[in-house]
């Protein structure tokens, strides 16, 4: 028996997912397949997912290949146009044992009489499920607690591909975790799209904040928690207390800021204002001082001139901001942005490297301010770990994996600690 092949593109949560995908396809005896779980956030992520098919089928030249994931949800026909691809699944059907089912027992043929693609409407999907992996990384689980989302920012195809917002209940999520936590992992993070909406859909409308609360009670052995990327503006009261009070939480939040300049995040639809990101930073700042923040930042989005990306450079300072994820403009087919005046091309590269540039000052500034401190490291590898800020560290010497360790930080090498 030749297990499948997977191949992930994209964000976390994909990984989470195809962690999911292939326990699913081993239940329902899947073999000799290449599964290439796809992302669908630029356009240059749509071509990379189709160079990626392309090099697996050179590779893998008898086996039948399925597309899945938020570029195979949002353009199925791209992909069923390919003369390498055997099937496309869209997200929610991906997730179903019924589909492993029917693609397992027909083998290299199961193409059969059946549909090449089987995408249905992902807006029309009301549930998810706490889909019980044992997590992914040997040392740090993920437990997706959120999928979808319920807002329509005017540059994201997203919602197009993941549908909108749906929570996985509380006390599923609880048990995953103390399952979790049972098999030795020290480190939880919860992940979603967008997991401040987590709880919306639920009865009672509980809120994130609710739910971290809640783990740390009921899940006591557990030794760290983190929350994955959040909208500041829907940081609610028992998030904050969270972040003030357990110690457990910790002390590094990634924040989907977008950009700096209020005439943009106007046109981006977004629901902040710079401000009102400087206000949350330095309330979480004066809640758990020391804590350290990432944040998502777009260059050259249509419209923007040099003074509003000033305004997001500015913003790297303003919010004390340490890991940036920075992303050139990109449009989506089908998205408002789209059809929005553009920044030139190299105006936009330009811009984006002037954010890197700010962001790798951020982070040097970080690593050297750490060098001298103890601080709570996990090891994830023998000579590999992060703090409690999320930060890297190398070790000098092989360490025990999968323990939370003190140890004093004794230089940096531009890019991670060493201890």
């Amino acid at each position: 028996m030749k297990p499948p092949v997977f191949a992930t593109l994209g964000c976390r949560l994909n990984a989470y997912e195809t962690e999911a995908m292939k326990e699913l396809a081993a239940a329902a005896g899947l073999e000799g397949a290449v599964v290439v779980n796809t992302c669908a956030v630029t356009a240059e992520a749509v071509r990379k997912a189709k160079q990626e098919i392309r090099k697996l089928a050179r590779e893998n030249p008898q086996a039948p290949i399925i597309v899945t994931g938020c570029a195979a949800q949002t353009e199925p026909e791209t992909f069923a146009a390919m003369a390498e691809v055997t099937r496309v699944i869209g997200n929610h059907e991906k997730m179903q044992p019924e589909t492993w089912a029917a693609l397992a027992p027909k083998g290299a043929d199961f193409i059969g009489e059946t549909e090449r693609v089987m995408v249905d409407d992902i807006l029309s999907v009301k549930e998810t499920a706490g889909h019980l992996i044992d997590g992914f990384g040997r040392h740090r689980a993920y437990v997706q607690v959120q999928n979808g989302c319920d807002h329509r920012c005017t540059f994201c195809i997203i919602p197009y591909g993941r549908g909108n917002s749906r929570s996985v209940p509380a006390g599923v999520v609880v048990e995953q975790i103390k399952r979790l936590v049972g098999k030795g992992f020290a480190e939880v993070v919860l992940t979603g799209v967008d997991l401040t909406s987590w709880g919306a859909d639920l009865p009672g409308a509980p809120r994130l904040g609710d739910l971290v609360m809640r783990i740390l009670r009921l899940v006591p052995d557990l030794a760290r928690l983190r929350i994955s990327s959040i909208d500041s503006i829907e940081a609610d009261e028992n998030l904050m207390l969270a972040i003030a009070t357990e110690p457990r939480l910790m002390p590094h939040l990634h924040l989907s800021l977008q950009h700096g300049d209020d005439m943009i995040l106007k046109r981006m639809k977004r629901r902040h204002l710079r401000d009102d990101a400087i206000r949350f930073c330095e309330e979480a700042r004066r809640l758990r001082p020391g804590i350290v923040f990432g944040a998502d930042i777009i260059a050259g989005f249509p419209t923007e001139t040099e003074e509003m990306f000033e305004n997001s450079l500015k913003l790297v300072e303003e919010c004390g901001l340490t890991f940036l994820h920075v992303f050139p403009f990109s449009a989506r087919k089908g998205t408002p942005a789209a059809r929005m005046p553009r920044v030139a091309g190299p105006a936009i590269k330009e811009r984006a490297a002037r954010l890197r540039a700010a962001g790798e000052a951020a982070l040097l500034r970080h690593l050297e301010a750490e060098v001298g401190q103890e601080r709570q490291v996990l090891t994830e590898g023998p000579r590999l770990g992060r703090t409690e800020y999320f930060t890297e560290v190398s070790f000098e010497r092989d360490l025990p994996e999968g323990t939370v360790m003190t140890l004093r930080l004794t230089g940096h090498d531009g890019a991670r600690l060493k201890a």
